[in-house]
């Protein structure tokens, strides 16, 4: 399948910490690519914020990063709606070593799915194939099995040139696009008449975790990385010692790693949103804090940078379509 064109999104289904509030719900991303829908972690209440917003999509697969009841607590109703609804389609949910289990007692809590559930069982650096993409776990440092997670593209051609292959003797029309899809004809191939190969879109998901060589490592370059922010600068120590980061920390390693943009989630009601950003834009001025229900669209590097769109903006793009096409 070609990469031209296929969208790549993050919608923020819930960005509080282990606590929700009245504007904020239990961790839960949703990444949009293509036909895909794959939902990383799904606490308490995701069913409900997806209905409220995008729907509840018929999801791809499920990454969960870890076992506290605040990332998962959400499946057991997830699952007997999709059963309700009579979904067929078999549904694989991915977690860390110990995922078996818990999916056990999911199953005795919403009851045996009509549907096929599957369950992997993932180790840090195992790397899933997908159509045009894979996912990598990478190893978190929280309490107890922590997973995050790297969705990065394959490599796509390079840009066609088409007075290059006019002067390699090629006529335009279907010579040009059989050429373009990889074949050698009459003697002219790819790279006669291509440039080089561009890089995909790579997208990082710490979840809750302190700050790692790891992240920075695997976040090399990525065009979004979401990190979790539970704390403010002032209590470093106790983010250390629950097993999170600081913004500040969060932002350091969006700037080593040297990636586009930075969203910070998992944020507490004990600090400021205010504080948290700004202690994070003093270090790496593109940090985001999305709301609920706000997405990030990535789009392909020469497109542009990676971009926050805000609820109420959707909202009012989706009424200005309308107005015109009543």
């Amino acid at each position: 399948m070609s990469t031209h064109g296929v969208e790549l999104s993050v919608f923020f289904a819930g960005t509080a910490g282990s606590v929700p509030s009245a504007r904020r719900g239990l961790p839960a991303l949703l990444v949009r690519r293509g036909a895909d829908r794959i939902l990383v972690d799904c606490g308490e209440g995701t069913q409900r914020q997806l209905v409220a917003s995008v729907g509840l999509a018929d999801l791809t697969e499920i990454f969960l990063t870890h076992f506290h009841t605040d990332h998962w607590l959400g499946l057991p109703g997830l699952l007997n709606t999709f059963n309700l609804r009579g979904r067929d389609r078999p549904l694989t949910i991915h977690g860390p070593v110990g995922a078996e289990r818990l999916i056990e007692l999911v199953r005795r809590m919403s009851g045996r799915p009509g549907f096929e559930l599957r369950v992997a069982e993932l180790e840090p650096g195992d790397v899933l194939e997908r159509d045009g993409f894979r996912i990598a776990a990478i190893a978190g440092d929280h309490r107890g099995p922590e997973l995050g997670y790297v969705l990065f593209e394959d490599e796509r051609p390079g840009v066609f040139d088409p007075e290059a292959a006019r002067a390699a003797g090629l006529q335009a029309g279907p010579e040009f696009g059989r050429v373009q899809r990889g074949e050698t004809v009459r003697g002219v191939s790819p790279e006669n008449v291509m440039g080089p190969p561009r890089s995909g879109r790579k997208l990082v998901i710490s979840g809750d975790t302190r700050p790692t060589d790891t992240m920075r490592v695997a976040a090399h370059g990525a065009d979004l990385l979401v990190h979790e922010a539970t704390f403010a600068e002032e209590e470093r120590q106790r983010a250390y010692e629950n097993g999170h980061s600081t913004a500040r920390q969060a932002a350091e390693i969006a700037r080593d790693a040297e990636v586009r943009m930075l969203a910070l989630t998992h944020v507490s009601t004990r600090h400021p949103l205010r504080l948290l950003r700004d202690e994070a834009r003093e270090v790496f001025a593109e940090t985001v804090l999305p709301r609920d229900f706000d997405t990030i669209e990535i789009p392909y590097p020469e497109r542009g940078a990676p971009r926050l769109v805000r609820w109420e903006e959707q909202q009012a793009q989706l009424e200005a379509q309308s107005a015109q096409g009543g």
